[in-house]
């Protein structure tokens, strides 16, 4: 364990006469003298204010001072966070009318995984990310979800994951040979002095047949309008009465396969254009 020097980290709330509560984080990776404080500014007599802390829930009766400047009130209270037990939510409280309130959140690093689900293909292989910016975690655990249980990665399974990491503050799963079972969610656990943190990240496999799906589908609407197009063309044909004068007849026989063979070009411009985007 690190042992604690008399530097304290410091964090200051601003409080206004508003019934939202006013709310700072306040990270910590390691052992940390921390002094919270909270100024809030009254128009009415500073004596009739009761100040009054609370760790959660908890009530706090000592480790903090109140003073006044003019119209503004300051309270302080130090903490000396040597483990997990000393971390959580501390709030100040401004009793007038309307109780003022304001909330440190004491909290390990966040691990930063991925946002967007990741996705991959059937057989392939992927590598999947977790890291804790600015810090360096003791240890990293990868886990993956059973149901509702998550499942501890550690040893390797015919060289089917591989964890690793250049830097301390990051990691990575290698899956290999991905399956349908394999899609879910990770989530990599960083351990630190003072507690635990954890990000996560969500794998979708796919098969090489969801791509070819959607392209069949393309072509059968394309089929169905091209039969829909020969068939009101010969409807149309039929009621038409031939022409007494013959290259009148041809004329219009021309212009209409001319017309024919516009459509099927549009309705084969339009398949490419669908394939390419598939």
């Amino acid at each position: 364990m690190c042992s604690l020097t008399k530097h304290f980290t410091l964090a200051v709330l601003h409080l206004e006469h508003s019934n939202m509560t006013v709310e700072k984080n306040i990270t910590l990776e390691r052992p940390s003298n921390v002094e919270l404080t909270c100024q809030f500014t009254t128009s009415g007599d500073l004596n009739s204010v009761n100040v009054t802390w609370k760790k959660g829930d908890t009530l706090l009766e000592d480790n903090y001072l109140v003073n006044a400047t003019g119209s503004i009130l300051y309270t302080q209270y130090r903490v000396t966070v040597i483990d997990s037990k000393q971390m959580g939510s501390y709030s100040c409280f401004f009793g007038e009318k309307k109780q003022q309130k304001g909330t440190f959140n004491l909290k390990v690093p966040e691990i930063n995984g991925k946002n967007k689900p990741l996705i991959t293909y059937v057989g392939d292989s992927v590598v999947l990310m977790c890291k804790c910016q600015d810090c360096l975690p003791l240890n990293w655990t990868w886990y993956g979800v059973n149901g509702s249980v998550q499942v501890p990665i550690g040893v390797p399974v015919n060289d089917k994951y591989v964890i690793s990491g250049k830097h301390a503050n990051e990691t990575s799963l290698k899956i290999t040979q991905l399956s349908e079972d394999d899609q879910g969610t990770y989530w990599c656990h960083a351990i630190f002095e003072l507690g635990e943190s954890e990000g996560h990240v969500e794998l979708v496999v796919l098969t090489y047949l969801v791509p070819l799906k959607a392209f069949g589908a393309i072509v059968a609407e394309v089929v169905l309008l091209v039969t829909i197009i020969l068939l009101f063309e010969m409807y149309t044909q039929k009621k038409k009465k031939p022409s007494d004068d013959g290259k009148e007849f041809e004329q219009g026989e021309e212009l209409q396969g001319l017309e024919n063979e516009t459509r099927v070009k549009q309705v084969a411009i339009i398949l490419m254009g669908q394939s390419n985007i598939c």
